[in-house]
């Protein structure tokens, strides 16, 4: 493991000595987004997110809230955090910490199961026996694009490591969070490397996976668009009730709050762009800079603005943040530079 450690720390994207927050992006596919961290004096506030999140510590010492208990992750181990559950992060050190991560789309589990319960692992810290041995190829390059071979590989990885520590439950068992579930017991010569079809284990379950599906559907198709609940009800053929709980039994949140994430990761794009935050929170379907801002922090422990600099640089954040001052009351005429600054934001969504 002491290997891989260091094949992965040469890639952090600042030294152990460099102060703030850093983020690098890795080239992302299709529901997996990976990404290289470095923080030292700063922490994420408490959030939470509707994907897996599975990293590894490479150095220092890191240490966050999790269900109630104070956990602390060294170098070496592996964090696993399930979707929607509300955590922290800070350095245990004044040295900082440094780490790569996984965020997996709950639905690829799903559907890697043959459309099994999502695996909950109860302790989120996994120590660093062979617990991931497939894991640390695909953080190690970061820039390289996953094909679609590589991409059923890596959630296959996963997905392995969380169905096998999910069943190792330490002695002290705590409640399940709302929408995981254990594996379901599968019949004889059934295995989890060979699930069953999606509709066989979803009428076992309970689930109405193709149901729900549409409504997942309906919202990636543009997530600023916010659908009543009788529209839900005619796309699924169930009542709203139904819809909420059966929604996150199958992806791990609720309707709502996938659309909040899928707004912010269009937010992400256009930050990234330099656009100003302003007109973010206008193009990913907000009601303004300020509820932009709420939810951001809700899901990322960071501001719109500390996210930037911390992915971009502080000029890039502070051009963005210049962008965001709003026009004199009572002005209607349009801002300097608000021709370009559209066109910018047209670019960046449509890239």
């Amino acid at each position: 493991m002491s290997t891989d450690r260091d094949l992965l720390r040469g890639h952090l994207p600042t030294g152990p000595d460099a102060p703030g927050l850093r983020l690098r992006f890795g080239a992302d596919a299709a529901g997996i987004e990976r990404l290289a961290a470095s923080l030292r004096g700063e922490a994420f506030a408490p959030h939470r997110h509707d994907t897996y999140a599975i990293g590894v510590t490479l150095r220092g010492v890191q240490t966050f809230r999790y269900r109630g208990e104070r956990r602390h992750c060294l170098p070496g181990e592996w964090h696993v955090l399930h979707p929607d559950e509300v955590h922290d992060g800070a350095a245990g050190t004044d040295e900082g910490f440094g780490y790569r991560i996984i965020y997996l789309d709950p639905a690829l589990v799903r559907e890697s199961l043959g459309g099994a319960p999502l695996p909950f692992v109860p302790d989120p810290v996994v120590r660093p026996r062979p617990a991931a041995p497939g894991l640390t190829g695909w953080l190690a390059d970061l820039d390289r694009p996953l094909d679609e071979v590589e991409r059923v590989e890596l959630v296959v990885a996963v997905t392995d490591l969380l169905t096998r520590h999910a069943a190792a439950r330490p002695g002290r068992s705590r409640p399940l969070p709302a929408g995981a579930a254990r594996p379901a017991p599968l019949p004889a010569g059934a295995t989890r490397s060979a699930p069953l079809p999606v509709g066989a284990v979803a009428r076992r379950s309970g689930l109405a996976v193709a149901a729900v599906s549409r409504v997942r559907d309906l919202i990636l198709a543009d997530p600023t668009v916010a659908h009543p609940a009788a529209e839900l009800e005619r796309v699924t053929g169930l009542d709203r009730w139904t819809v909420a709980r059966q929604f996150r039994a199958a992806f791990g949140t609720s309707p709502s709050r996938f659309r909040t994430l899928r707004q912010l990761d269009r937010a992400r794009v256009l930050m990234r762009a330099g656009v100003p935050l302003r007109e973010v929170a206008a193009a990913a379907g907000f009601a303004d800079q300020s509820h932009l801002t709420r939810m951001f922090k809700r899901a990322y422990g960071l501001t719109p603005s500390s996210w930037t600099a911390a992915a971009t640089g502080p000029a890039a954040s502070a051009a963005s943040a210049a962008g965001s001052t709003a026009p004199a009351a009572g002005s209607t005429a349009p801002a300097a530079g608000s021709a370009a600054s559209m066109a910018r934001t047209t670019a960046a969504m449509s890239s």
